[in-house]
């Protein structure tokens, strides 16, 4: 029984240390040995969607934001839907589509979340390319023009831009860290498009090939833009990662708002587990490998730790190697409990606050986890304060 034990600990702190550490090294060796193709310009048609619900603050810089990029706009539309907006949105739509013979804009009458506002978009929509962005994220002048060119490869099926979140009040702002995790998180995604296995695209700025897109589910919450991507993966479609087409997003105001953002992309990223076990064990081992390392092991990240730390405490008596690594697991709470007391003074110390962030995005997944349990996930979203 002892040695069974014993046994699982090591096996489950190696998972751990893996899925943050072994594979995005791993996965960055693997990368280097696909050669990267140099693409000519290319300007398919493309049919930019936008799911919006009362982005009053946003929608004017979007939609001229968008007006700026570097393309052929006979080859352009946008498509703006707005999910029963209840502030000046519509009214901003209507009075910008005036002036933007490419803009459609659609005003949808009955709250029904962003899944079945992007379902109906891409209805509406006519051109080969289906671009996916949110009302607050920001284009390069040039993203556009860049993430085309990887559709000259037909075996291409989806490309991701690289997204960039800006923290403007980084002196007071306590999503600081969001931004540290999200430069960590970048690199491997760089890494696996370069294999053709992004898992998971930017959800600011994305496209796939419009015969690749699959209905979003309405009935049971999933994360669309995860949802997309893996359908094109489940395909035996390559997803690629254009680092030179980037996008920027402001992150959420404080570590309280992306927790509840959190919670609720952890309820749904459950339930998008269950349209893609397929994945779990594809053909194409290296996706499994990468589904697994990067995305299923870390939604169970949280309960792994905690089977970790109970295994620790019982093997205590075996050998000193576990008293140390207990004293490390309980130091590691102790300065996320500092850097949680720190953070309602508005004091920010790297040492405190970078565990507060790591085992606060963890408690989110139990409870988003239970939130999927219960089936409390809702398709509607309110947008992110930013």
């Amino acid at each position: 029984m002892n040695s069974f034990i014993e046994s699982g600990f090591w096996i489950l702190l190696i998972i751990i240390v893996h899925s943050y550490l072994i594979y995005p090294i791993i996965i960055f060796f693997i990368s280097k040995l696909y050669s990267q193709p140099e693409f000519k310009d290319f300007a398919p048609s493309i049919s930019i969607l936008i799911a919006a619900y009362n982005e009053e603050k946003v929608i004017e810089d979007r939609i001229q934001n968008i007006n700026n990029l570097v393309y052929d706009f006979d080859k352009v539309e946008v498509l703006v839907g707005s999910d029963c907006s209840s502030d000046s949105t519509n009214s901003k739509l209507n009075s910008l589509k005036k002036n933007h013979p490419w803009l459609k804009v659609f005003l949808f009458d009955k709250r029904r979340g962003k899944a079945s506002i992007l379902n109906d978009l891409v209805k509406q929509s006519k051109n080969e390319i289906l671009i996916f962005t949110d009302a607050n994220t920001v284009f390069d002048k040039k993203a556009i023009k860049s993430l085309m060119n990887y559709f000259q490869d037909q075996t291409i099926g989806g490309v991701s831009g690289r997204l960039i979140l800006t923290d403007a009040n980084v002196d007071s702002n306590e999503s600081v860290e969001e931004t540290k995790y999200w430069k960590y998180e970048t690199k491997l995604k760089k890494s696996e498009g370069r294999c053709g296995t992004l898992i998971g695209a930017n959800g600011g700025i994305f496209a796939i090939r419009r015969e690749l897109f699959k209905p979003i589910p309405i009935e049971k919450a999933v994360t669309d833009d995860l949802f997309i991507s893996l359908n094109v993966l489940s395909k035996k479609f390559k997803f690629k990662y254009c680092y030179e087409s980037f996008a920027t997003e402001d992150v959420g105001k404080d570590v309280s708002t992306e927790y509840k953002r959190k919670v609720r992309f952890a309820a749904t990223n459950f339930q998008t587990l269950l349209n893609f076990k397929n994945l779990l064990f594809n053909q194409n081992l290296l996706v499994s490998y990468a589904f697994w390392s990067h995305k299923v092991i870390r939604w169970f990240f949280p309960f792994i730790t905690l089977f970790v730390l109970l295994m620790t405490i019982y093997l205590l008596t075996y050998s000193n190697i576990y008293l140390f690594i207990l004293i490390l697991q309980l130091s590691f709470y102790f300065l996320a409990i500092i850097g949680a007391v720190f953070s309602r003074f508005g004091i920010r110390i790297k040492v405190f606050s970078l565990p507060y962030f790591f085992v606060l995005a963890n408690y989110a997944i139990i409870r988003g986890f239970i939130k999927f349990l219960r089936k409390e996930h809702s398709t509607v979203w309110e947008s992110t304060q930013r």
